[in-house]
């Protein structure tokens, strides 16, 4: 996990609409977990929880399981 330091979350959501592409792109081959989309992109994981909840939130992704650990795999969902 990259330990960076924690930028403000204006910051954050101002990235959403190049992150939001980069992350559908990860989950076209299935779903994955919040810390699996962080590693594969190479971000943190607090900001892509944060991204994460914003595509759930207008559609673009849904929980499709849970894993043993307690983590959501998120799938991607046609926009709407």
């Amino acid at each position: 996990m990259r330990r960076d330091p924690i930028r403000e979350i204006r910051e954050v959501i101002r990235e959403e609409p190049l992150v939001r592409r980069r992350l559908l792109r990860l989950l076209s081959d299935g779903p994955l977990t919040v810390p699996e989309l962080a590693r594969h992109a190479g971000l943190p994981e607090n900001e892509v929880l944060v991204w994460v909840m914003g595509m759930r939130k207008y559609g673009y992704v849904a929980e499709q399981d849970e894993t043993d650990e307690g983590y959501f795999r998120y799938g991607a969902v046609k926009a709407p």
